[in-house]
This record gives C-alpha cells, sequence and structure tokens, in this order.
C-alpha cells in the first residue's frame, strides 16, 4: 500500500462555494488519505460569506481558504493530482489546462447556491441542502475507494461509476 496521499482538484469557475465545500469536506472525510484542493477557471477572489459561515457551522477550519485560479495546479511546481473533479456546468465545459500527471477527470454537478435568491432563511437552507449533496457524494465516493491502493485503483472507483449521485 502506498502511503501518498491522493491528490483531488476541485473545480468550478468562481472557487466561491462549490468547490470550497468540496474540498473542506473530503480533506475532512478522507481522514488522511486525501489531499484536496480546490480552484476556479475565473476565480471570484473571495470565498462566498455564506460559505464560510456553513463550513464553520459544520466545524470545518476556514483559516486559510481562499478563491484561487486553476492556474496553480496547471505548472509543474503544482502539488500531484490524481483526480480532477468539475462541480460545475461551466467548469466542465470549459478548457482546461493541460494537467501534470494525466490525472483522472470526472464531473459531478451541483446548483450554484450563490445563485439562490430567496430570504435569508431559504437561502441558508439552499446552502445546507447544496452542502448536503456533496458530503453524500464525497461520503461514497470514500467509501469506495478504501481499496484503491494507488492512483490507478482509484481511477478505476471513478470510471466504474463509483461514487455516482442519486439524484
Amino acid at each position: 500500500m502506498t502511503d501518498r496521499r491522493f491528490g483531488v482538484l476541485f473545480l468550478c469557475t468562481g472557487n466561491a462555494c462549490r468547490s470550497i465545500m468540496a474540498e473542506c469536506l473530503l480533506n475532512a472525510l478522507g481522514r488522511g488519505r486525501f489531499e484536496a484542493h480546490s480552484a476556479g477557471s475565473h476565480p471570484t477572489g473571495a470565498v462566498n460569506p455564506s460559505a464560510l459561515e456553513l463550513l464553520r457551522r459544520r466545524g470545518h477550519p476556514t483559516g486559510g481558504l481562499r478563491s484561487k485560479s486553476w492556474n496553480e495546479f496547471a505548472g509543474p511546481d503544482a502539488p500531484a493530482m490524481d483526480l480532477i473533479v468539475t462541480v460545475c456546468d461551466n467548469a466542465a465545459g470549459e478548457a482546461c489546462p493541460l494537467w501534470p500527471g494525466r490525472p483522472a477527470l470526472a464531473h459531478w454537478g451541483f446548483p450554484d447556491p450563490a445563485m439562490f435568491q430567496g430570504s435569508e432563511s431559504e437561502t441558508r437552507a439552499f446552502f445546507d441542502q447544496v452542502y448536503g449533496r456533496i458530503e453524500a457524494r464525497l461520503s461514497r465516493f470514500v467509501e469506495q475507494s478504501k481499496g484503491a491502493r494507488d492512483p490507478a485503483g482509484l481511477i478505476e472507483v471513478v470510471r466504474n461509476g463509483a461514487a455516482v449521485e442519486n439524484a
């Protein structure tokens, strides 16, 4: 068994909500087996305040979170990625950089809570709903990838449809 953690990059257009939530969740759920990061094709420059509030409320550390460009992960000095997951349809349709190391690619689309329009309580509930969907998907992924001993095993989990959302 390899001691190297699996690198996973979550991509979204703005890197302000969904990809940030996924990064925090996989780092927590993966219990050291994964090194999750997030980035955006057109980062907003700030993490959505409602996303930060939700993550704090759920017990996630938020001190180092920032909205960043996917270019930070495309260069030769970037952390190694085994899997890159787009979490929004816009990012999934964009031409991505060439990723070092040929990571597996997957698309797990989630609605954008930042686009939700409603009262403060309705917006908070929608953020919670999206967080719950991401958490459920990543919990299945972590469970189904327990047998993966190397990047090829992790890629096989993704290719065989493991962690497919029951929407």
